[in-house]
């Protein structure tokens, strides 16, 4: 009984430490063009499908000479363990590398293409940079000439205020002169007038 039970041990443990990792791990078929997948593990079961070399295989069940495999379809069978390996096919490989080179090629000219993109877009941003400096600059002389003609203005109102003033000044005293001239010309006419006057009452 005990030898019963230290047996039954022993296999569980070798399941667990042998068959799990292999369960858990992918197989391929190699060595030969096609192998057959059956129903059973035997040469008398019927076959249900023709498996090239390089097809990728799960494990469903491991014994020595037969494997109980499933296709990537779902469709699950027995097959001959010598003519299954964990090794990954040489040209599984290359195909895999193939269309890592060809998903590295296409980012590669992604890359590319985001790097003309970006290459234009700070052409463009230098562009509108320098623009925006020679804007910047007009503006600042434009305010310049904006405040010197103010200031021109300024004065040149000032001035036209002190010609206004000038020539209402001349124009006052023009009239005072005129005023002036002419009580000078009435009163030295009025004494015209008194001198004969008397002349003439000194010869009567």
């Amino acid at each position: 009984m005990k030898k019963t039970v230290q047996y039954i041990l022993i296999i569980s443990l070798w399941m667990v430490f042998f068959v799990s990792p292999l369960l858990a791990e992918n197989i391929y078929v190699t060595g030969v063009t096609k192998i057959t997948m059956r129903t059973g593990p035997g040469v008398e079961h019927k076959i249900v499908a023709m498996l090239k070399s390089g097809t990728k295989l799960g494990i469903v069940e491991f014994q020595k000479d037969w494997t109980h495999v499933e296709t990537d379809q779902g469709k699950t069978g027995w097959v001959l363990s010598r003519f299954l390996t964990q090794k990954v096919p040489d040209a599984l490989l290359v195909e895999k590398l193939e269309n890592d080179n060809q998903d590295l090629m296409s980012k590669l000219e992604s890359v590319e293409e985001e790097n003309k993109t970006l290459t234009v877009k700070n052409a463009t941003l230098v562009q509108i940079e320098e623009k925006y400096k020679m804007l910047k600059q007009e503006s600042a002389d434009f305010l310049q000439l904006d405040a010197k003609y103010k200031k021109t203005m300024q004065e040149f109102e000032a001035q036209k205020k002190q010609i206004e003033t000038l020539k209402n000044n001349l124009n006052n005293e023009g009239k005072l002169w005129f005023l002036s001239g002419a009580g000078v010309f009435i009163v030295g006419l009025f004494l015209g007038l008194s001198t004969r006057k008397k002349k003439k009452s000194s010869l009567l």
